[in-house]
């Protein structure tokens, strides 16, 4: 099993290619099945969701081909099994998005409970509430996901949750909507760009979609969408990754690519803590020589903090001087990678869904063992700046939503490699 070590103690300089929105390309590739021709996606990041997609669509009939690293073209022409099979949805959450473009395309869908990170309890039940107020049948049997939606029609739908709003739901019961019969009122929708990306390339296809990038959307039915050519939003939460990979190193980066208007919240918060940010229309330079100050973040649904840079900012809090208080409140049990921090010689205590961090002088390299994706991220970020060397195990996590990351991070200075 491949893992990455880490020597700490070098700034980082240079300039890092932000990749595309993983977040994004995972539900417009399922989207795609709603066409009656292909769709062509660019800046389709290199990652193994993409490529899990890719088999999932593969198995339901659809053909995925990618005529370049960064490309995908989807033909739905053969579209025709609705079984998503647990080998595969096994490995990612988002597999589950397949759902709303099943029923949308051959009115019926079979999707085995999906699989994905261990970051506590993250259920689907607002992807099956928003169904079934679309007048879909919706059971559950030997671990499977079994819809009908031969009598859907327009509707309202609320997609309020216990934890505010769902990116992937909103997205499922978007795809869902566009082609049953009358108008569907989303109320509660995610607004995060990803979500408004989902819309954007369904409105190309043809879908008739209002309110897009706010909590209430409005979907008249269309009987049929075409295929279209479509680029994908740059990934925020890869560009708020080397942000602070470039605070936590005291370093300076461009990062190319990305949208100063989706990281706002990040912007804001990382200026509170004394990193000088300049943006541009897509490119973001970030200078972390100043003086660390250690700032209070609450995660939010968009426009807040986003819980997915929550991991990476801890890092960059363990070596900030004072007391920080990180509180998380989209996913309550998201802690997994403190105990492995710690490991590294950092200072934090939980005390329920916050997590009081005490800035020490020095972090220590050591073996630690990354629970998620973004967990991943921040054991990397923090054996930048370790003394000694870190070395990260199952590293198939960072692969799953971070390209080329070793690459990435050692084009702009910093000492890491891949071992097997």
């Amino acid at each position: 099993m491949d893992k990455i070590v880490v020597r700490g103690g070098r700034r980082l300089r240079g300039a890092v290619q932000i990749s595309g929105s993983k977040n994004a390309a995972l539900p417009i590739m399922a989207a795609a099945l709603l066409g009656d021709n292909p769709s062509r996606l660019t800046n389709v990041p290199r990652v193994t969701d993409i490529t899990t997609m890719a088999d999932i669509l593969t198995s339901l009939g659809a053909r995925v081909d990618r005529p370049s690293p960064h490309e995908v073209v989807i033909d739905p022409g053969g579209l025709g099994n609705s079984t998503a099979p647990y080998e595969l949805v096994r490995r990612m959450r988002a597999s589950i998005c397949v759902l709303g473009p099943l029923l949308g395309a051959l009115g019926r869908a079979r999707i085995s409970l999906p699989g994905g990170c261990a970051i506590g309890n993250r259920p689907i039940d607002l992807h099956l509430k928003g169904m079934k107020q679309l007048g879909a049948a919706v059971n559950l049997s030997h671990g499977f996901v079994v819809a009908d939606g031969k009598r859907m029609r327009g509707t309202d739908v609320f997609l309020g949750g216990r934890f505010g709003s769902s990116v992937l739901a909103t997205a499922n019961v978007l795809m869902a909507a566009v082609k049953t019969k009358g108008v569907t009122r989303i109320e509660g929708a995610a607004c995060e760009p990803e979500v408004v990306d989902v819309a954007q390339f369904l409105r190309k296809m043809g879908a008739r979609i209002e309110g897009m990038g706010s909590p209430s959307l409005v979907v008249e039915g269309v009987k049929s969408l075409r295929g279209t050519a479509y680029e994908l939003i740059p990934d925020r939460i890869e560009a708020g990754t080397y942000m602070i990979a470039a605070a936590i190193t005291g370093g300076n980066l461009a990062l190319k690519g990305c949208r100063a208007d989706h990281l706002r919240a990040v912007i804001e918060t990382l200026e509170e803590a004394g990193v000088c940010i300049h943006g541009g229309a897509r490119m973001i330079r970030v200078s972390g020589g100043g003086r660390r100050r250690v700032v209070d973040v609450t995660t939010h649904p968009y426009p807040g903090f986003p819980t997915d840079l929550q991991a990476q900012l801890m890092a960059l809090m363990t070596i900030s001087p004072g007391i920080s208080v990180i509180t998380e409140k989209v996913f309550a049990e998201r802690f997994m990678h403190v105990p492995e921090l710690n490991r590294m010689a950092a200072c934090i205590s939980l005390e329920g869904s916050s997590a009081i961090v005490k800035g020490v002088r020095a972090l220590s390299g050591a073996p630690v063992m990354a629970s998620d994706l973004r967990a991943s991220a921040a054991l990397i970020l923090a054996g930048l700046v370790a003394r000694g060397e870190t070395v990260v195990d199952r590293v198939y996590h960072i692969d799953r939503g971070y390209e080329d990351i070793v690459g990435k991070l050692r084009n702009v200075g910093a000492e890491i490699e891949r071992a097997g």
